[in-house]
C-alpha cells in the first residue's frame, strides 16, 4: 500500500464562505480518487491578523509557523487564491514572503483561482507561476480558473469546470505518484 501524499491546501481567500476554499476542496476531492492522500487546508482568513502583523518570522506566534512548516514539508501543494483587482491578495504574497527561500524546491504545486470574470483567468500563468518559479518549485502545468458563474450556494455546479479540475487532476496524479515512488526509493 503506498503512503499517502502529504497535500497542503492553501486558500488565500480573507472571507467566510469561501468559492475558492469550495474550489481548492473540489480539486482535493478528485486528486484522492488517483491517489491517497492526507489534506491539511490552511485558510489565509484563519491566520490573517497575526500574519498581517508580523515583519519577520521570528515575529510569528506558533500556529502560524506550524503552517509555514506545513507548507515547506508539503509533497503537493495547492494554492488557491481570489483574484482581486487582477492580482492575488497581498497578503497571500506576505505569507509565501516568510516561507523559507529553500523550502519549496522540487515542490509540486498546482495553480487555482477564482474570479468576478473570465478576464482574471491569466494570474495563474502571469502572477502564480512566476512566483513559485521562484522557489524553484514544480508547477503542474494545468491549474484550475473559475468564476462566480461557476458556483451555486457554494457549490461547483458548472461542468466546464468540473471537467477542468478531473483534467488537472488526472494530469497532476502520474507526475505526484512518480514523484512519491522515487521519494520513498531515495528513503
Amino acid at each position: 500500500m503506498p503512503h499517502p501524499l502529504n497535500v497542503v491546501v492553501v486558500s488565500g481567500g480573507a472571507y467566510r464562505p469561501s468559492r475558492t476554499l469550495v474550489l481548492a476542496e473540489a480539486i482535493v476531492a478528485e486528486l484522492a480518487t488517483h491517489l491517497p492522500l492526507n489534506a491539511h487546508v490552511i485558510e489565509l482568513t484563519d491566520i490573517a491578523r497575526p500574519l498581517g502583523g508580523a515583519l519577520s518570522r521570528q515575529e510569528l506566534p506558533a500556529n502560524v509557523e506550524d503552517e509555514l512548516l506545513a507548507i515547506e514539508s508539503a509533497d503537493l501543494l495547492i494554492v488557491a487564491t481570489p483574484v482581486y483587482r487582477g492580482a492575488y491578495p497581498g497578503l497571500l504574497k506576505h505569507l509565501f514572503d516568510l516561507v523559507d527561500i529553500n523550502g519549496l524546491i522540487d515542490t509540486p504545486v498546482l495553480l487555482a483561482a477564482t474570479g468576478g470574470s473570465e478576464r482574471h483567468a491569466l494570474v495563474l500563468d502571469h502572477q502564480l507561476r512566476p512566483l513559485f518559479s521562484f522557489f524553484q518549485a514544480l508547477t503542474l502545468p494545468i491549474g484550475v480558473y473559475a468564476t462566480e458563474s461557476d458556483f451555486h450556494n457554494y457549490q461547483v455546479s458548472s461542468e466546464l469546470l468540473q471537467a477542468r479540475i478531473r483534467l488537472a487532476a488526472e494530469r497532476a496524479a502520474p507526475v505526484l505518484g512518480a514523484a512519491t515512488l522515487s521519494l520513498r526509493k531515495s528513503a
